[in-house]
């Protein structure tokens, strides 16, 4: 009987789904049937659909010789230009005519005359579809509708309000432009274009998003760029269907190639210099309109350790940060573990002289090292996601007056050790010198943290086989993740830990632009000599 009583549950939520479904499909079949001539037919369908929407503005007139013919004019007032609405639209319709008096033979019901003649703005565009007239209308479009005109004219705003361009905050530098994205999308694709002055620069758009109708764009240079990475960025950003685009973190988690993996696969950067030198290395960029976070792949394990700045300065300073930033991430990954994992199992590693003060330390303490380590380690997250969520005034005395209290105060109480206070504090300052590898460190951190405190030296070195051997099967889009390092490249090693001179990086990574595009991104022979004479000179 039960089993009787949820089949019929079943079958009747089933029938309901799919009347829903059958009634989606039928409002969204109605919205594809072409614009009717009748004005009065077009404003009830419209009406009828956003009839919930109190912002919609639809404006009827008169226009024309004797103000014969009759027009609609339909915007959203939260988003339009009023003001250019009046300007480029109303007024040279109901008033503009009169300076073309003496042609009688000027139709005024097809869209096209209109459109040439009396339309003083360029941004606009003829629809014959409901969908795409309601599509246009949400989008921030004034929609000009004719009586006995099958065709409507969506006149596209101007300049819409966004911030001022500035220096990222997530990327500061010493040296370099001073400025960054924005969440306009065409501004961003703006500041490319004035980096990139070539014809093969593409910009391809996309909208995804059922609900939000998010613009996504895909920037390249035709020349540098392999094909076959950007047939498979286009790929997969066609498949994916979701409601919204609100960040481009929804296309980063959505299109990246091991979704299980704790290291990034997709690169971001709110720097326009950076996203250009990558591109002249042959890679991509999606650009989501509402954010300033551009997504650039593939990506490379050694970028990490990378900084846009590091070829704006000598090779040699360059070169140190490198390694500097490399040896940060062991530090801010290892660190505790290490230190668990000596404490604990392999004291004979030790120097006694350390051992003793140590163990000095170690001695009001009633936690064993692991425990230890992760309410250290919990109180540096618990501050850090507290100091970044809070506002910047307040953040920062959080952040350091909750880290100076919380380590003094935890020593004195004989709860942490001194040394631990140490580790930690190191391990947290590494953590920020390789911002890009922020998630990956901070999961591993922990796991590296359970293997020390299990198993010792040994169970840290087994998680970094296992890391070691993932990073080695990762592919960010049929690019190597170790490459140079794996699959060894002596080319690509000259910018990898270390970084030759520019005159010596005359060529385009092979892994990126897959050896079947313009490997050479300058001359081969640029060695600055001030004794080395020009080819053109004739002494």
């Amino acid at each position: 009987m039960f089993g009787y009583i949820f089949k019929k549950i079943s079958y009747l939520s089933l029938k309901n789904k799919n009347k829903d479904m059958l009634q989606d499909s039928e409002s969204g079949e109605n919205n594809s049937e072409p614009i009717s001539p009748d004005l009065e037919k077009n404003l009830e369908v419209i009406k009828d659909i956003l009839r919930d929407s109190s912002d919609v503005t639809i404006h009827e007139f008169n226009f024309g010789h004797d103000r014969k013919f009759k027009g609609a004019l339909i915007f959203i007032n939260s988003i339009a230009d009023k003001e250019e609405i009046h300007k480029n639209v109303l007024q040279p319709l109901l008033y503009g005519e009169l300076l073309l008096r003496d042609k009688v033979d000027m139709d005024f019901n097809k869209m096209d005359s209109i459109r040439k003649n009396l339309i003083s703005t360029a941004a606009n565009v003829k629809v014959t579809l409901l969908s795409d007239l309601l599509d246009n209308l949400l989008a921030g479009s004034a929609i000009l509708l004719i009586n006995g005109s099958k065709e409507a004219l969506a006149i596209k705003p101007g300049k819409r309000e966004s911030r001022s361009i500035e220096e990222p905050g997530t990327e500061a530098v010493v040296r370099g432009p001073r400025e960054g994205f924005i969440e306009n999308v065409n501004v961003n694709i703006a500041l490319i274009r004035k980096k990139i002055k070539d014809a093969d620069l593409c910009v391809e758009k996309f909208v995804i998003g059922d609900k939000s109708k998010t613009d996504v764009y895909i920037v390249y240079i035709k020349s540098i760029a392999n094909p076959q990475l950007i047939e498979e960025i286009r790929r997969r950003l066609k498949r994916i269907k979701i409601d919204a685009i609100l960040e481009s973190g929804y296309i980063e988690q959505f299109i990246e190639d091991n979704p299980y993996s704790v290291f990034p696969t997709v690169s971001n950067s709110e720097k326009p210099d950076k996203v250009v030198a990558k591109m002249l290395e042959g890679r991509a960029a999606i650009l989501v309109d509402g954010t300033p976070f551009v997504l650039v792949m593939p990506l490379l394990f050694i970028e990490s350790f990378q900084s846009v700045e590091d070829y704006y300065a000598r090779p040699f300073f360059a070169s140190v940060i490198r390694i500097i930033r490399f040896l940060s991430y062991i530090i801010s990954t290892l660190g505790p573990a290490i230190y668990v994992a000596l404490t604990v199992f392999h004291q004979e590693l030790i120097p006694t002289q350390l051992l003793i003060s140590i163990s000095e330390g170690r001695e009001r303490v009633p936690f064993p090292a692991i425990l230890e380590a992760f309410l250290m380690l919990f109180a540096f997250d618990l501050l850090r996601e507290a100091g970044v969520r809070l506002p910047k005034p307040v953040g920062q005395t959080v952040g350091i007056v909750g880290a100076l209290v919380l380590g003094e105060a935890s020593v004195e109480a004989g709860l942490i050790s001194p040394i631990m206070v140490i580790v930690v504090s190191a391990t947290a300052i590494a953590s920020f010198a390789v911002p890009s590898q922020t998630d990956s460190g901070t999961v591993l951190r922990y796991i590296y943290l359970i293997l020390a405190g299990i198993a010792g030296g040994f169970g840290v070195i087994m998680g970094l086989l296992a890391a070691l051997i993932h990073l080695a099967s990762l592919r960010s889009f049929g690019t190597p993740y170790l490459w140079p390092i794996v699959p060894l490249n002596l080319s690509g090693l000259k910018d990898a830990l270390i970084r030759m001179p520019l005159w010596t990086l005359s060529k385009r990574p092979e892994a990126i632009i897959w050896k079947n595009r313009d490997s050479y991104n300058q001359g081969q022979d640029m060695m600055p000599s001030p004794y080395k004479k020009d080819n053109n000179d004739s002494k």
